[in-house]
């Protein structure tokens, strides 16, 4: 596995399995066939109420947990409950998680950054983060970190390759954990000739070659599936590197245009909401 070096030292893999809108059931399954097959990070949040079978796919996989790289994220709903931090380590049944962010830029998000500093220095979290904190919102948060956060995740992929965004990334070393890493699916973007072509050259699938150039570009990169086949594909990117003038071509595409286009009202929405976490 390559991995890659935090600012504050920690080493992350470079590919990990998501468990966005992965049921408890397919989430425990994925997360549990993962690690068998060498995945060593796990992503996983408060929203998608499968923390309780991600903790269960890892006792169930065998492998140790300081082998493995476990994020999650608060939700907005939670920033200001005191106890969010211990219930979100109760319900993985770990005592610490190598990852905490905040998810979304939404109600009390400084209380909820508050939470994720005070989970640092008491080593309940080994790094922390924070989602979908662009624009605006990242340089408000500058003024205003005690901390300055190892990660941040967001959409990226080959047509939205988050320049702007990483002009200020680049500034203090914070990583970028790509989601919609495939463009959400859009068959365009996986069909693009230049990806096919170079999935013939080095006998991988479109998906695979963009997969690689999220790694290549230095992001980190969390494709979930419920399909052991694609877990295992997704990890299999790691045996050929991309040339620079290869990464230069795949550079043509980007348009600049994201597939997710959040608005400020549902950000209240986000506040208001309180996921209906798993019982025991």
């Amino acid at each position: 596995m390559e991995n890659v070096k935090l600012n504050n030292n920690l080493n992350c893999p470079v590919v990990g399995i998501g468990t966005f809108m992965l049921s408890p059931a397919d989430a425990e399954n994925s997360v549990r066939e993962a690690l068998k097959m060498g995945y060593r990070l796990i992503d996983t949040a408060n929203a998608y109420v499968n923390e309780r079978s991600v903790g269960r796919g890892i006792k169930s996989s065998g492998v140790k947990r300081e082998e493995i790289f476990l994020s999650t994220k608060l939700w907005p709903s939670e920033y200001e409950n005191p106890n969010a931090v211990e219930e979100t380590l109760e319900r993985l049944g770990v005592d610490y998680v190598d990852l905490l962010y905040i998810h979304q830029p939404a109600g009390n998000w400084l209380a909820g950054y508050r939470q994720i500093e005070k989970a640092y220095r008491e080593g309940k979290a080994r790094s922390i983060g924070i989602s979908n904190f662009e624009g605006k919102y990242i340089e408000e948060l500058e003024t205003k970190w005690k901390i300055v956060p190892q990660f941040i995740q967001v959409e990226a992929h080959p047509y939205f390759t988050q320049k702007e965004l990483r002009k200020t990334l680049d500034k203090y070393g914070i990583k970028l954990m790509s989601w919609y890493p495939l463009g959400h699916g859009d068959k365009s973007l996986i069909s693009e000739p230049l990806f096919v072509d170079l999935g013939k050259k080095y006998g991988k699938t479109p998906a695979q070659i963009i997969l690689r150039w999220h790694t290549q570009m230095g992001f980190v990169v969390i494709p979930g599936s419920k399909n052991v086949e694609h877990i295992r594909d997704n990890l299999n990117i790691l045996d050929f590197t991309l040339t620079d003038e290869e990464m230069a071509q795949i550079a043509t595409l980007d348009k600049n245009e994201r597939y997710y286009h959040r608005t400020d009202a549902q950000l209240v929405q986000f506040a208001a909401w309180k996921p209906g976490f798993e019982k025991k």
